[in-house]
């Protein structure tokens, strides 16, 4: 079984790394002069990752090709290590020299904390030219006009759903609007006797697999915060737009009942996953399923598509985010550090070598028109979302990803029926973000 990190299991982990942050149990920066231009980095340098099994071996196969060209240089790699592993050894002052985060929310905490340094004066130094980046991922890599960190590969959110299953209820191709997604998933949905879920259409839980609130936002258009830092959730109507639309399909399941179906779905990232079983028909997941579903599923028959949105004008975008690398503050090889992170983040041939074995998106332009890279058709449609101007992000922040796990409490309670009114609700999670954010998460 390959292991990634689920959206609820990721916020925890990025509040928690947030919250050591903020402590200030991080120790002052070493003194370290950039070494001058052209000078041969050596020694040792620990990677740590959260990749494991068949992932994990994806990574070892280009650091091997690092080290091959770099015979100065060895590298240790830690498979399997979140964030808050990550942060407690850098407060311990015994971080990794490279880091390997799967959470752009973090960028803001690590960033503005100095967990991670500046990588600017190695960018300026080695001429590294930033416009080879796609925007959206320069702009999730670094906060308030610090960069500490560079993109590993990328992931765009979409849908995939399952072409048997459509063609069994007569439905001829993918939703493109919430309504039809919601004529759709109803359509899609078979019951027992008893009236409990056998097969569910779509599984509209805010809490289930990929669906946060984050990945679902451009479906409406939903902006996180306003231009001067603030929470946007009680203000924009958009966020009213799409708790309106989820509460209403949850209510035709029946709260309960969607529970107690979920209950007995299997693991996000085991060859259980319930899209992959066929009890899901519609599931919002990224570009990386493709190759789960390769590894796991080879004879499911699916279909991928763009997810549907309110507004027909916005449909082709998605949600983007993506793997961020950084050197930690107390790096002892921090020369070496840049050295292997320049290989992993700019080095085209490196990345379209990851994004075939990986499945995930290459970040650079020159990998991405790369005629080594295997685009099928199923990932090409994730390379349009990641390239659609319909596509967004979850913007950085000082306190990291306080904001969003303080709605997605919220969200929960909402789709439970614990609150009442929905304007008031978001108002209220309005100021509980705002107060979050202004104690730094």
């Amino acid at each position: 079984m390959n292991k990634r990190i689920s959206p609820a299991r990721k916020s925890l982990v990025a509040a928690a790394a947030a919250l050591l942050l903020t402590a200030g149990c991080t120790p002052a920066p070493r003194e370290a002069k950039i070494a001058d231009p052209g000078t041969e980095a050596s020694g040792t340098v620990e990677l740590w990752h959260f990749f494991t099994e068949r992932e994990a071996a994806a990574i070892d196969a280009v650091i091997k090709d690092f080290t091959d060209t770099h015979p100065n240089i060895k590298v240790t790699v830690k498979r399997g290590q979140d964030d808050s592993k990550m942060t407690q050894a850098i407060g311990a002052g015994n971080g990794p020299d490279v880091g390997l985060s799967y959470s752009t929310d973090i960028v803001g905490k690590f960033c503005s904390s100095g967990a991670w340094v500046d990588l600017a004066p190695y960018l300026k130094r080695d001429n590294v030219d930033l416009g080879r980046l796609n925007a959206t991922t320069r702009s999730y890599t670094e906060f308030d006009g610090k960069r500490c960190a560079m993109p590993f590969l990328a992931d765009a959110y979409g849908m995939f759903y399952n072409k048997d299953l459509f063609a069994a209820a007569g439905i001829a191709g993918p939703p493109k609007t919430l309504d039809e997604l919601t004529a759709d998933a109803k359509k899609l949905t078979v019951r027992n006797g008893d009236g409990s879920l056998r097969t569910v259409g779509f599984l509209p839980l805010f809490d289930f697999y990929e669906n946060a609130a984050a990945h679902l936002a451009p479906a409406v258009g939903a902006q996180w915060l306003t231009p001067d830092g603030r929470s946007a959730v009680g203000t924009d109507p958009a966020w009213k737009t799409l708790m309106t639309w989820q509460k209403d399909l949850v209510d035709w399941y029946g709260y309960e009942n969607l529970q107690k179906f979920r209950a007995g779905l299997g693991d996000e990232f085991s060859a259980d996953n319930a899209f992959q079983k066929g009890r899901v028909a519609i599931n919002i997941d990224a570009e990386y399923r493709l190759a789960f579903v390769r590894d796991q599923a080879p004879k499911l028959h699916y279909g991928v598509a763009p997810i549907p949105t309110s507004d027909p004008a916005r449909y082709g975008g998605g949600y983007v985010t993506g793997n961020i690398v950084g050197i930690s503050k107390n790096a002892a090889n921090p020369e070496a550090a840049w050295e292997l992170i320049k290989y992993l983040t700019t080095n085209d041939a490196t990345i379209v070598k990851l994004a075939n074995t990986l499945k995930n998106l290459p970040t650079t332009t020159g990998s991405i028109s790369d005629p080594g890279l295997r685009v099928e058709p199923e990932f090409r449609t994730f390379m349009d979302i990641f390239a659609s101007p319909n596509s967004s992000t979850s913007p950085p922040a000082a306190s990291g990803p306080a904001y969003q796990e303080t709605f997605g409490t919220f969200a929960t309670n909402w789709q439970a029926g614990k609150v009442a009114d929905l304007g008031a609700g978001l108002a209220d999670a309005d100021k509980q973000i705002n107060s979050v954010m202004t104690l730094g998460g």
